[in-house]
């Protein structure tokens, strides 16, 4: 299954991803990183799959209500048409947020008298055993999990075996975990169904946008916002786990985590959108996360509920996404040292200090950690690490880790002057010393660029975040000069590649979104606002019906490969598309 045929759903507590044809291939309960409960994606003879489509097995179009994350599936017969509508209530009741683990379908006839299949499969999670099932009145309940897992219905239950019948009128299914429903379902699914509409239709009116890229913004920062586990504040990288980055790689990792360098960027696309609760709950997350390392010896990845058990174990009884393998579940660079994440926790925690719209929540406890964070970074800098890109090959001192070390210093320095005068000049020091070590040490030899490590020459996409970050000001040709050999060296058919050097898994040979989106917001930065606009023309068409991003990209078919969706691919894009347009005032 292409991962461009494949629709998000979602609210912030669990999400599911439906394909063309009808069927919930992906689905972990009762949150992002538990086990699956519909798992047909990696595996899809026995994976598990929760089906509602037309009788001849026919793919249909699908499209997103607009300004929602209420997922449209339109189906044409020669019986007649229908459409399912697929979401996971989100809205505000009591003054809170009402994320309920359900899904929730709702199958409409549009035309004729079109004939159906429906059928429910789930799966005990990675074991792949099918759970088993007792029949209600109206109901099926599915056991073998912690807890209950039922789905409700006002179909005839006979019919839910893949049996073909005619569909006579609107139909509904809620698939819950945990408590189920005990009240008149049409109604209900009604009610979940138009104020999960007026919720995220209101969200989007809040969002600020640019005037250019508007529609791809706005899908990007609808599916930013499901990425958010709301109860606890993490963001994770992906909903998925073992989408290989390209074919035959074995390069498959389980993003359904809380990477802290993500989450910063997340949060910096949020802060464009001018949305700030995510930065509020991610704080809360960050201080959970901190007040179990009271040395801030942080991974740079934990479970969404602040754990960091993250063991790496392969299933070998699932078949891979197309037949790719290994799966793997838990991820083993929870166990890197990856020393740019201080910087960007403080990065992370800067606007709290000197944006006065959040001068409340600059408490002696917020202020400490921010202070140790800086003081972390700033003697993590031209150390050894694996580096944003995880080597797992022999760890150098990365320059793009050594950049936000300098930029920890740097931005806490100003912090300092504001909140604690009395350290303002130790941080200011070690920020002109991390650069003068940077413009010493990671400068390559007859290039005039930042190199991707220490007394290297080879370059790595991640040194365009030192243009962004300004390190150097924006007419330092030393800035030019790095740009320019980054596109040089990596650009592969109008999209970059994160580097190319053997990881310890060979040569990376397909690009990686993420990168194409930094070089436009380099050239932006750089006042190259042709040269930024040119290249988001060009990469705006990628192949995404919906506007949902993955991992990597293959320029050579135009195919999407690496976990789905991507935070950090959005996260560019939003980036990307603040950097290239115009601001208001010039455009309207």
């Amino acid at each position: 299954m292409p991962l461009e045929d494949l629709g998000l759903i979602g609210n912030c507590q669990l999400s599911a991803l439906v394909r063309r044809d009808g069927a919930i291939v992906w689905a972990c309960m009762p949150r992002f990183d538990s086990p699956p409960v519909f798992g047909a994606l990696l595996d899809d003879e026995g994976g598990g799959q929760f089906h509602i489509g037309p009788a001849d097995g026919g793919a249909g179009v699908q499209r997103y209500l607009p300004n929602t994350n209420v997922l449209e599936t339109r189906f044409e017969s020669p019986e007649g048409a229908f459409r399912v509508l697929d979401f996971a209530p989100r809205f505000l009741l009591f003054e809170r947020s009402f994320r309920p683990t359900k899904l929730v379908r709702i199958v409409e006839p549009i035309r004729g008298t079109p004939r159906i299949r429906v059928s429910c499969d789930p799966v005990l999670g990675w074991s792949k055993k099918p759970a088993s099932r007792e029949t209600g009145s109206h109901h099926l309940s599915f056991g073998g999990y912690d807890t209950e897992l039922r789905l409700t219905t006002d179909a005839p239950l006979s019919y839910l075996n893949g049996e073909p019948f005619a569909l006579t009128g609107r139909k509904h299914f809620v698939l819950a975990w945990g408590a189920p429903v005990e009240e008149a379902l049409a109604p209900l699914c009604e009610r979940f169904l138009r104020e999960t509409v007026r919720y995220w239709q209101q969200w989007v009116k809040h969002c600020d946008i640019p005037p250019l890229y508007q529609e791809e913004v706005i899908r990007s920062a609808l599916t930013l916002k499901l990425h958010c586990f709301e109860d606890t504040g993490a963001i994770v990288a992906a909903m998925t786990t073992s989408i290989p980055e390209a074919p035959g790689s074995g390069r498959t990792w389980d993003y359904r985590y809380c990477w802290l360098r993500d989450a910063f960027y997340a949060l910096g696309a949020f802060r464009y959108l001018g949305q700030f609760e995510e930065r509020e709950q991610f704080l809360n997350f960050l201080l959970n996360v901190a007040s179990s390392s009271p040395n801030l010896d942080l991974a740079p990845l934990y479970r969404i509920d602040g754990r960091s058990d993250l063991a790496e174990q392969t299933e070998s009884a699932w078949t891979g996404y197309r037949g790719e393998q290994p799966v793997r579940v838990g991820n083993a660079a929870a166990e890197h040292r990856q020393n740019d994440v201080f910087g960007e926790m403080v990065l992370a925690l800067t606007p709290l200090f000197l944006d006065a719209r959040f001068r409340e929540q600059v408490t002696p406890q917020v202020l400490d950690l921010v202070t140790r964070l800086a003081r972390k970074a700033v003697s993590a800098a031209g150390q050894p690490d694996a580096g944003i890109w995880e080597y797992r090959t022999e760890w150098r001192p990365q320059t793009f880790s050594s950049v936000m070390c300098w930029a920890a210093a740097d931005r806490m320095s100003r912090i300092a002057q504001v909140h604690r005068p009395e350290d303002a000049a130790e941080f200011s020091a070690a920020a002109v010393h991390i650069r003068e070590m940077l413009l010493s040490q990671a400068i390559a030899p007859g290039r005039n660029c930042l190199a991707a490590d220490f007394g290297g020459t080879e370059v790595d996409a991640a040194l365009l975040q030192a243009v962004s970050l300004r390190l150097l000001p924006p007419g330092d040709p030393r800035m030019h000069a790095t740009v320019d050999a980054v596109r040089a060296d990596l650009e592969h058919q109008g999209w970059l590649k994160r580097y190319r050097t053997d990881d310890g898994f060979g040569v990376p040979s397909v690009a990686f979104m993420l990168c194409t989106f930094w070089l436009i917001e380099a050239l932006g930065t750089l006042g190259r606002l042709d040269e930024a606009r040119a290249l988001m023309e060009r990469v705006r068409h990628v192949n995404a019906p919906l506007g949902l991003l993955a991992e990597d990209l293959d320029p050579t078919t135009g195919v999407m490969w690496g976990n789905f969706p991507q935070a950090y691919s959005h996260v560019g894009l939003i980036h990307a598309a603040f950097a290239a347009s115009p601001r208001w005032s010039d455009f309207a």
